[in-house]
């Protein structure tokens, strides 16, 4: 009975650690290809075990990804760091969706004047050969 209490209370620390071996692998790109996260391509089982081992010896989670960073440069993280020309990557969305709502709301505002507006009258009389395309016309609806 001590023995499952005693498991029972070290649950928690075991699933902190692998949750945040889970975390660091969800936020770290793989290096092999540069074109996933370590956690969503399954081919770096080395980057894989030295993560686990960082969170063994009792690393932090921003000591492991500063050293990753120093190794590899910031292009290893999954999520840019909000410095420097890496803001644009966090405001470049919210100003192309405020942007965005902008000419939605010109484009609807002038879209309700254009239709309350009345329509422009047409003068025929300018038109050469009028009688001649309504004749024209009326014959192919025939």
């Amino acid at each position: 009975m001590k023995k499952f209490l005693f498991l029972l209370l070290l649950t928690p620390f075991l699933i902190a650690k692998d949750d945040l071996a889970t975390d660091l692998k969800k936020s770290l790109i793989s290096p092999c290809c540069w074109s996933g996260t370590v956690y969503d391509l399954d081919h770096n089982p080395d980057m894989e075990k030295q993560i686990e081992n960082f969170v063994a010896q009792g690393k932090t989670k921003s000591e492991i990804l500063d050293y990753y960073v120093g190794v590899y440069g910031e292009r290893i993280l999954a999520i840019p760091i909000a410095t420097g020309f890496n803001k644009m990557a966090w405001i470049a969305p919210i100003g192309a969706g405020f942007l965005s709502l902008g000419f939605l709301f010109l484009y609807l505002k002038t879209s309700k004047e254009s239709h309350l507006a009345k329509p422009t009258e047409t003068h025929t009389e300018n038109i050469p050969f009028d009688d001649e395309i309504e004749k024209e016309l009326k014959e192919l609806d025939e």
